[in-house]
């Protein structure tokens, strides 16, 4: 990852005004927050900066207002969400930069905290025009990036700004780089990674990058159909890119060379629909009817994967083994996510898992806590997952 700078380096900030790039891209219901993990995220940074008597503005992005500014993509909508976490009032301020952003942070003082205006209302940021970042740096002192799931943006107010300001990385950034570090970074190995979801389209970078990177390589989901009929199994009507086959060949034969072990279901729960709670039948690879598709891993592969598992020192997770969202497909996901958080609590492995399907998979599991580290970022986890530069975070870099 290289070295960056923390909060432990920033110094006093009493009376400083910190700009501090926080992710508030929160769900809405009926004009209210409808769920508070990302303010909830942000908070031992915010708190920290306002204790030690910084006038900490946040920085944010709201929706996708395309340069335009939108009433329904303000910030100013999530306010009440963000003070209610903080247990005290925040300030909104119109604008994120000009006389506007500097007039209303003229009025703080130290320990208080406010959320300028969006900064997408600024066709600016999404170019990462340095003239916008000039204007965002001139409304603060310092800059502390802590929106890890932004991080794969290079926009003004993740990437631009960290070149004009003295540049830190927040707790929650901080607490991302670290378990990403010790999960493909510099692992202890051997390293496992699960990798599931639908469509083998849609991770091809991070096969091509994790079959170089990992011991073992398991493969779940819908994708492991293409796999399998790479192989030469009749997949039934299950959800197969036939197109991809090459692709799939072509990641064997890198991980072959890079002495990677590709691991792919041997049995298979199967039904004739997609459905809730259909009839099923469990059977070999082999055995999958014309009419049947797979949906999830079956019990004896499950066994044998957590058998790789507890002689594995890291896992990286991205992604459900099966059609988890519809039962009984979820069995296969919830009893490999159980043996890995219990190798976790144990101490004999460092569990590294992100993506949004497979935050709600362990969620459902009720493990997502065993963990050693559950990264909520969906696009900057999976370009990491692809060992691609990350500007936001680079930018940070010492």
């Amino acid at each position: 990852m290289g070295s960056f700078k923390t909060l432990d380096d920033i110094g006093d900030v009493t009376g400083k005004k910190v700009l501090v790039r926080v992710d508030l891209n929160v769900p809405m219901s009926d004009g209210a927050v409808a769920d508070d993990t990302r303010i909830r995220a942000a908070m031992p940074t915010i708190r920290e900066l306002s204790d030690k008597g910084a006038i900490v503005l946040l920085l944010a992005h709201f929706g996708r207002p395309k340069g335009a500014k939108n009433p329904t993509q303000s910030l100013s909508l999530v306010i009440d969400g963000v003070a209610d976490v903080l247990g005290h009032s925040v300030m909104f301020i119109p604008d994120c930069i000009g006389d506007g952003a500097k007039a209303g942070v003229a009025v703080l003082a130290g320990g208080d905290v406010a959320v300028l205006e969006n900064t997408r209302f600024h066709p600016g940021e999404e170019k990462n025009d340095p003239a916008f970042a000039d204007a965002l740096a001139e409304v603060g002192d310092l800059y502390v990036n802590d929106a890890f799931s932004a991080a794969h943006r290079a926009h003004g107010s993740t990437e631009g700004i960290a070149h004009r300001l003295p540049a830190f990385a927040g707790r929650a950034m901080e607490a991302e780089l670290k378990a990403l570090d010790a999960a493909l970074g510099n692992p202890a190995h051997p390293v496992a990674a699960v990798v599931g979801g639908a469509k083998v389209s849609t991770k091809i970078d991070v096969l091509q990058n994790l079959v170089g990177q990992v011991d073992h390589l398991i493969i779940g989901g819908g994708m492991a159909n293409t796999f399998l009929a790479a192989r030469g199994v009749d997949v039934g009507k299950s959800l197969c890119e036939h197109d991809l086959v090459e692709t799939a060949n072509a990641i064997f034969d890198a991980a072959d060379k890079a002495g990677c072990t590709i691991h792919l279901p041997y049995d298979v729960v199967v039904a004739k629909e997609f459905a809730p709670n259909p009839p099923t039948r469990t059977v070999n690879v082999h055995e999958v009817a014309a009419d049947e598709m797979i949906l999830d891993v079956g019990p004896a592969a499950v066994e044998a994967l957590a058998d790789v598992l507890k002689n594995c020192r890291t896992l990286v997770w991205n992604g459900p083994l099966g059609a988890f969202e519809t039962p009984p497909f979820d069995a296969a996901t919830v009893a490999l996510a159980k043996t890995a958080a219990a190798l976790t609590r144990e101490g004999s492995l460092i569990s590294v898992a992100g993506g949004g399907d497979t935050v709600a998979a362990l969620h459902h599991a009720g493990v997502a806590d065993d963990f050693t580290f559950v990264s909520t970022a969906g696009g900057a986890f999976l370009e990491w997952m692809e060992g691609k530069p990350l500007p936001g975070v680079d930018a940070l870099k010492a």
